[in-house]
C-alpha cells in the first residue's frame, strides 16, 4: 500500500490555532514566574540545598544574559535584554500568525515566547533574573538556570529540528521529481 504523501497530510491536519499558541507560552511564563517567586522567598541569595550528587537548588541573580553575558555592564544590560525580548516577542507573534500549520515550528516559537517574556519580567521587575537549577560534578559547575531557560533551550532544539526536517522534505521532494 503507498504511503501518503506528508505534504497532503499536513495539509489536510487542522492547524492549531493562533490562540492555543498563546496559551501555551502563558502557561510557560507561568510556571517560570511561580518557581522564581517559590525559591526567591523561601531561600537566601546563594543558599543551596542538595539534593542529588550532582543537582541543587540555588538562588542566584543573573543581571546578565545566557551564561552571565555582560552580567558586569553596570546596568545598561538589563534594558538592552528587555527590548531584545520585546523585538523578539513581536516576530515570534508575527511569525506564529503566519505559519499556523507548520505545527513544530509554532510549538518551537511558543516555548522562546514563554521563555523570553519569563525573563524579561524579571529584568524589568527586579533588574536581572533569578536562577535556582544548579548541576555541577565536582568542581565543574554548570550556570545555574530556570523554567526560562529551558523554555528557550527546548525551543531552540525544536526549531533547529524543524529546519533539519524540513531540508530533508525539500531533499526528498526533489530526489522524486527528478
Amino acid at each position: 500500500m503507498p504511503r501518503p504523501d506528508t505534504e497532503a497530510v499536513v495539509q489536510t491536519r487542522k492547524a492549531p490555532p493562533f490562540w492555543l499558541w498563546i496559551a501555551g507560552a502563558l502557561l510557560i511564563i507561568a510556571l517560570d514566574q511561580v518557581t522564581k517567586l517559590y525559591f526567591d522567598s523561601a531561600m537566601q541569595y546563594a543558599e543551596r540545598w542538595n539534593l542529588l550528587p550532582f543537582f541543587d537548588f540555588t538562588l542566584l541573580y543573573n543581571p546578565g544574559a545566557a551564561f552571565s553575558f555582560l552580567a558586569d555592564g553596570n546596568g545598561w544590560q538589563r534594558w538592552l535584554f528587555t527590548a531584545i525580548a520585546v523585538a523578539a516577542t513581536g516576530l515570534i507573534i508575527h511569525l506564529l500568525r503566519r505559519s499556523p500549520s507548520q505545527t513544530l515550528f509554532c510549538l518551537s516559537l511558543m516555548c522562546i515566547l514563554g521563555g523570553a517574556i519569563g525573563n524579561a519580567i524579571d529584568r524589568v521587575q527586579h533588574g536581572h533574573v533569578i536562577d535556582f537549577l544548579l548541576f555541577y560534578w565536582k568542581n565543574w559547575y554548570f550556570p545555574a538556570f530556570n523554567v526560562a531557560d529551558i523554555s528557550i533551550t527546548c525551543g531552540a532544539i525544536l526549531l533547529v529540528l524543524d529546519e533539519l526536517l524540513r531540508l530533508r522534505r525539500e531533499k526528498r521532494k526533489a530526489t522524486t521529481s527528478a
